[in-house]
């Protein structure tokens, strides 16, 4: 299968689904990158305990906003 093909399957998939479903998977997608970035953030910071890690998460979605 080519990549273009994947995707347009892909897209007609989530076109059949319901605005619930989609919801649910952008929702699973966020705290996956959120749990991905707090894994870089404690690899940076070694030493930051969990509230530092959520306070650097939060600037950094801040940052991601704001660009």
């Amino acid at each position: 299968m080519t990549p273009q093909a994947a995707l347009e399957l892909q897209l007609d998939r989530y076109r059949h689904m319901t605005r619930e479903q989609r919801v649910s998977i952008a929702c699973r997608l966020h705290e996956l990158a959120c749990e991905m970035a707090r894994l870089g953030i404690r690899r940076q910071h070694p030493k930051a305990t969990p509230p530092e890690v959520e306070e650097l998460l939060r600037r950094r979605l801040e940052l991601a906003q704001n660009s």
